[in-house]
């Protein structure tokens, strides 16, 4: 355990001595909260007082694209679609009142809390791959003296590519990359600074002949790009002909400087990754089996003066391909699944999956986690606990292949780096509002249709400074956020403060699985019960951003 301050160590005694949350079974699969897979963001009360209806549901709940079957996603923009057993809010978190207990916390204890790092131990080895070399018997589900699921093995040590190495310079694999934050809940006024990192399979990383090639590498990455985006991507003059695949689609073996988009194989037109990956499955919106993400949630440090990531994390997020689906497998999936809920609209999702091994989405993905014990190290997530990222990563129209940040990666033609850096990099500052499809600014088309910074409209400071007393946009803050959506997204010192202040009581209780929101009040504009099918006061649905 690390040093804590005297304050914080009687604080937390105080806490074990009534919490059951030190003897826990982490690898429980009974739930107390049989639907956690609905987050607490879908409780919103979208109308309020006056009775204006405010739509932050858009963000995840749009009609999605092939291959997304999920069908219907959009009307959930205009009625609260829940089963039977969801109907009472279970995310209590929300409604506690820990402002008395926030108010005590001195600023620099709080400061001196974010700013230890609880991912690397003093000598620089990751601590949870020290810790899952031999698990505690708490962590070892199956019993076998073994860790079955991912041992974290990034560095965070990134060159200017952003690819991570090791401590002697060997690739990990891993590539930082720079996106846009969703709107909402991601957004570090609300809560936590992110990044998110990719690692495509061995193959996609090797010439034929076996050989790691960062320039195959790249290729690859630049192929998953297009077929993500259903977009050209540039690249790095690159040579075709060793690699045998005309990237640039112009019909010659030469020098190709973009990864052209042209997946139409019904009508002859077919893409290729290369190197030792050349054989492998592709198909426009699919990762290829074995990619990985690493996201990791982190406290806010405000200690330099400006908002940045803090090295303290909250969570440690990883995600693996483990099965290739076809268009038709995921179509026939989608269509099975709206035919039972149109069956049975009570029936509740079910999971499979393990403490170590994670939860399977059912579309060929594979989630797991690490969060704060009480002492503020890092442990697996509960099933319960990752049965709570499901429902984002196999249950909304927004997500490509599961996924949400990488469709969202900067364009690599003007972005810095191609948008193939780490946030301890180059930060979001000068980032101007992308477009959406429809020709809108996406931050400001998220405050014009929600009248507000987040889901639950509570935060007083971006109301302050975008929205005016009769719910538009002030024009001077739309300017400003044209050309920097950090003035939007970041939160000031103070609020800050009180955003970690609110999270750590969460992890001294050990109360994930009542709500992890950091809320130093009880949220208002949430509701604690709701009817099924109830309306939600919106009556036209907002398009996604990317089509």
């Amino acid at each position: 355990m690390r040093r804590l301050s005297s304050a914080l160590a009687a604080l937390l005694a105080a806490v074990l001595a009534v919490s059951p949350v030190a003897a826990a079974d982490l690898a429980s699969h009974r739930l107390s909260n049989p639907t956690a897979y609905i987050p607490p963001q879908c409780y919103t009360d979208t109308v309020d007082a006056e009775g204006n209806a405010h739509n932050p549901c858009f963000t995840c709940h749009v009609r999605a694209r092939a291959p997304n079957y999920i069908i219907g996603d959009a009307d959930l923009q205009t009625e609260y679609s829940l089963p039977g057993p969801a109907l009472t809010n279970p995310w209590t978190n929300l409604f506690v009142d820990r402002s008395a207990r926030i108010s005590a916390i001195p600023d620099a204890e709080i400061d001196a809390y974010v700013a230890q790092d609880n991912y690397f131990d003093p000598d620089g080895t990751i601590t949870l791959a020290r810790k899952l070399a031999h698990p505690p018997a708490a962590w070892d589900e199956d019993g076998d003296g073994a860790w079955a699921g991912y041992v974290p093995d990034c560095h965070y040590n990134f060159d200017a590519e952003g690819f991570d190495r090791a401590p002697d310079g060997t690739p990990t694999g891993w590539r930082a990359f720079a996106y846009v934050p969703l709107p909402g809940v991601f957004w570090p006024t609300n809560g936590s600074t992110d990044d998110v990192l990719i690692r495509l399979a061995a193959p996609f990383r090797s010439t034929a002949e076996g050989s790691y090639d960062p320039a195959i590498y790249k290729v690859n990455l630049a192929t998953a790009e297009a077929l993500i985006k259903r977009a050209d991507v540039p690249i790095a003059p690159v040579d075709e002909t060793p690699l045998g695949v005309d990237l640039d689609r112009d019909g010659t073996l030469g020098t190709a400087t973009q990864v052209t988009f042209d997946w139409a194989p019904l009508k002859g037109r077919d893409m290729s990754w290369v190197g030792a990956a050349k054989g492998e499955l592709l198909a426009a919106g699919l990762f290829p089996v074995g990619t990985e993400f690493l996201h990791t949630v982190r406290y806010i440090d405000v200690s330099s003066g400006e908002v940045a990531m803090a090295p303290r994390m909250k969570e440690v997020r990883y995600g693996i391909k483990t099965r290739w689906q076809t268009y038709a497998d995921l179509e026939e999936g989608g269509l099975e699944e709206a035919k039972e809920r149109y069956d049975f609209p009570d029936r509740i999702d079910l999971f499979d999956g393990s403490l170590e091994t994670g939860i399977a989405n059912g579309m060929g993905w594979r989630y797991q986690a690490f969060i704060e014990d009480a002492s503020g190290d890092l442990r697996p997530q509960s099933f319960e606990e990752t049965v709570f990222c499901i429902g984002c990563h196999s249950g909304i129209g927004l997500t490509d292949d599961a996924t949400i940040s990488f469709p969202r990666k900067f364009d690599p033609a003007d972005a810095h780096a191609g948008g193939w850096y780490h946030w301890s990099q180059k930060s979001l500052a000068g980032t101007p509002d992308p477009i959406r499809a429809d020709g809108r600014r996406e931050l400001l088309t998220y405050l014009q249709e929600n009248g507000a910074g987040d889901e639950f409209r509570n935060n007083a400071e971006v109301k302050a400074r975008f929205i005016a007393p009769d719910g538009s946009v002030k024009p001077e803050a739309a300017a400003a956020l044209r050309d920097d959506i950090t003035t939007l997204i970041l939160p000031s010192a103070e609020r800050a403060r009180t955003l970690n202040k609110a999270y750590r009581e969460i992890v001294l209780e050990q109360s994930f699985a009542k709500g992890r929101d950091a809320v130093a009040e009880p949220a208002g504009h949430v509701l604690k019960e709701v009817e099924q099918n109830q309306p939600t006061g919106i009556e036209t649905p907002v398009g996604a951003t990317h089509w």
